[in-house]
């Protein structure tokens, strides 16, 4: 089955994941068919797309008239032929268990086409063994959805042991096509990508509590404040349901061994009943405030031991092929909301200190789950995940880094014998310069401008670019593109833009991603790709209506004009316009006051705006959340000081 030949995808199961891949499948524009046993659960399915829609049509997501299409384009059923028979692909999202799997597709078989598709909704189980009850194995894989599938970006497509190449690749588009983010897993593996680190993760908390090193106070405040994940461990494991958790840890304990033993504190509340929210009780009580987790209780020697059980999955996925280190941390960032990749995390840590960890724990303990794996270890050698001092020894030849005092880091675009235009190559070095400075913890705000006196950037450097391009390769352009200027606007420090001359097309797009803009009276501004036949695709179709309105922003995008700094200061664009002989001196100023504030509100603000971005409700949860942790920081102490003595606060970022 190719990619294009796909008209209709059948979904299996109408339950919590099932009718959310539905709803996302019927958004991307495929007919849908989803079935299951009764005709009550898959009437609450449709019931439930239904609200989801009404409600993405109420916060001005999508028209009213575009939701009313997605939900016509859904049909409920109950019989399976009728289902699967015209499906070119047939996603199976019914529950976690291996016979029930089983059974539906034996069911499946009897009357699907030759050339579909099966894909099953799995977090843990074997695609390969589910594979091998179908007639057709080449064409099964794993199409991991995360919840809510709607707001969820990843899905794991993982490959059994008979999967196609090509399979995998259809699958790919097809998870792009619903306006996700696919990681590919390499090689069928319990737990794939994201469970084998976030599940092994939530049971060394239990064992940290069980045998009583630690409380769930210190560890929760350890994961959530220290390591900066998006929450406590044991708060995770109430969110997720610690059956689930006990599921899947029971299965990698069958497959892979003693290492992945389950924690009998975890088998406790199990067998209590006591699985988390879902309940009202889990290792939290959330009929009594639910988790309240203190931000000054974290321990240094909890949160070495956290990292270096993440660190030792990771090692045991890249030695066994399931996935190379970038896309390891690439999924548990978007499928665990993690601020930073497990890898990335554990080479800041130091991997000779993590591996150390795990040795002296083995040695206390002589359990088989502080083994130091080999791929660990020869990450150690290799001084990182990432390489040895990889970020202190980055050598640049399209930007200039530095650090340019005042606690300002400085990335200039350098290609003033091409208008600063974007390639590649420079967005490759622009993508490590970013995270470099985002590491140095000397540097709270960076100062982004372009070489020269004609253009902070004329755009895309299309000889380079897209020349002779494919669309495939175009849809690959526009998506680096995208994820690296997405990374400017995610670092945690204020981003400010010093324009001075052209900023078009895609330069402008850069330039969005700041945090404020200050213009040169002679810069010109503009979004020219229209005239070109094209449209802007590094975010400006999204960021840009975030700023000017969506009115203005049509007006930019489709007349594909021009506009001087004054009139983008008018739509709200460029926060200020100098001299052109002033714009150097007034950007670093701005930049180095900002650097000035206090950096972990900034960080906080910054998340807490882009999360309120689609969803005003997820915004308000992290600003108040952040808001709270915010009151456990010695910089709010500092800021209240020096107001009331009337001076200047001296932000550390504590």
């Amino acid at each position: 089955m190719d990619f294009e030949d796909i008209e209709t995808v059948a979904v299996l199961g109408a339950g919590n994941m099932g009718h959310g891949i539905a709803e996302v499948a019927a958004l991307a524009g495929y007919r849908v068919q989803m079935r299951d046993i009764k005709e009550e659960f898959v009437q609450d399915g449709y019931d439930n797309i239904e609200w989801s829609l009404n409600k993405l049509a109420e916060k001005d997501q999508l028209t009213q008239e575009e939701a009313d299409q997605a939900l016509d384009r859904v049909t409920a059923l109950v019989d399976v032929e009728d289902a699967v028979s015209d499906a070119d692909v047939v996603i199976e999202a019914v529950p976690e268990k291996m016979e029930i799997k089983k059974d539906v597709y034996t069911d499946v078989e009897k009357y699907a086409k030759d050339d579909a598709i099966f894909a099953t909704n799995t977090s843990s189980l074997s695609i390969t063994e589910l594979s091998e009850v179908t007639e057709r194995p080449e064409q099964f894989c794993g199409m991991h959805f995360f919840n809510p599938p709607v707001r969820m970006q990843l899905v794991e497509v993982i490959s059994g042991e008979y999967t196609a190449d090509e399979t995998l690749d259809t699958i790919e588009e097809l998870a792009e096509a619903f306006d996700k983010t696919p990681v590919r897993v390499r090689k069928d593996s319990p737990g794939f990508i994201v469970n084998r680190i976030l599940v092994p993760l939530m049971n060394e908390a239990c064992w940290l509590v069980h045998d009583d090193v630690a409380s769930i106070e210190e560890v929760d405040s350890t994961t959530k404040f220290d390591i900066g994940l998006p929450m406590g461990s044991f708060e995770l494991s109430d969110q997720v349901g610690n059956d689930v958790g006990l599921h899947v840890l029971e299965y990698m304990h069958e497959m892979l061994g003693d290492a992945y033993e389950p924690c009998p504190l975890l088998e406790r509340k199990v067998d209590s009943e006591e699985l988390g929210k879902k309940t009202g009780k889990g290792f939290y009580d959330y009929d009594d405030g639910g988790a309240e987790i203190p931000t000054d209780a974290g321990r240094e020697d909890v949160e070495n031991r956290l990292l270096a059980v993440m660190a030792n999955e990771v090692g045991k996925l890249v030695e066994n092929d399931v996935a190379p280190v970038a896309d390891i941390d690439e999924a548990v960032m978007l499928g665990g909301g993690f601020p930073e990749g497990p890898a990335k995390l554990a080479d800041k840590a130091g991997l000779d200190s993590l591996v150390e960890t795990l040795k002296t724990v083995h040695e206390e303990t002589g359990e088989e789950r502080y083994e130091v794996s080999d791929g660990l270890r020869s990450a150690a050698e290799a001084g990182g995940f990432y390489g040895a001092d990889e970020d202190s020894e980055a050598t640049f030849e399209n930007i200039n880094v530095a650090d340019v005092g005042e606690m300002v880091g400085h990335i200039e675009l350098d290609r003033p014998h091409r208008m600063n235009t974007i390639s590649r190559e420079l967005m490759d070095e622009l993508a490590d310069a970013i995270d470099i400075l985002s590491d140095d913890d000397e540097i709270r705000a960076i100062l982004l401008t372009g070489a020269g006196d004609k253009a902070f950037s004329a755009g895309a450097d299309v000889q380079s670019m897209a020349s002779n391009a494919s669309p495939l390769e175009a849809v690959e352009l526009s998506k680096k593109g995208q994820e690296v200027f997405g990374k400017l606007e995610e670092c945690p420090m204020p981003v400010v833009a010093g324009i001075d001359g052209y900023a078009l097309g895609g330069g402008m797009e850069l330039a969005t991603c700041a945090d404020l803009r200050v213009a040169s009276k002679r810069s010109e501004l503009g979004q020219p790709e229209h005239d070109l036949g094209i449209m802007p695709g590094w975010g400006g179709t999204q960021r840009l209506p975030n700023i000017v309105g969506e009115g203005r922003a049509k007006e930019i995008i489709f007349t594909a004009e021009r506009y001087d700094a004054e009139e983008m200061a008018d739509f709200g664009f460029i926060n200020e316009v100098v001299g052109n002989s002033e714009l150097e001196d007034r950007a670093f100023e701005l930049a180095a006051d900002l650097a000035a504030g206090p950096p972990i509100a900034q960080k906080y603000t910054k998340r807490a705006m882009l999360a309120g971005r689609d969803d005003t409700e997820a915004g308000l949860a992290v600003e108040c959340q952040a808001f709270g942790q915010l009151f456990g920081t010695e910089d709010i102490m500092e800021g209240v000081t020096a107001f009331m003595g009337d001076g200047e606060p001296d932000f550390q970022g504590k």
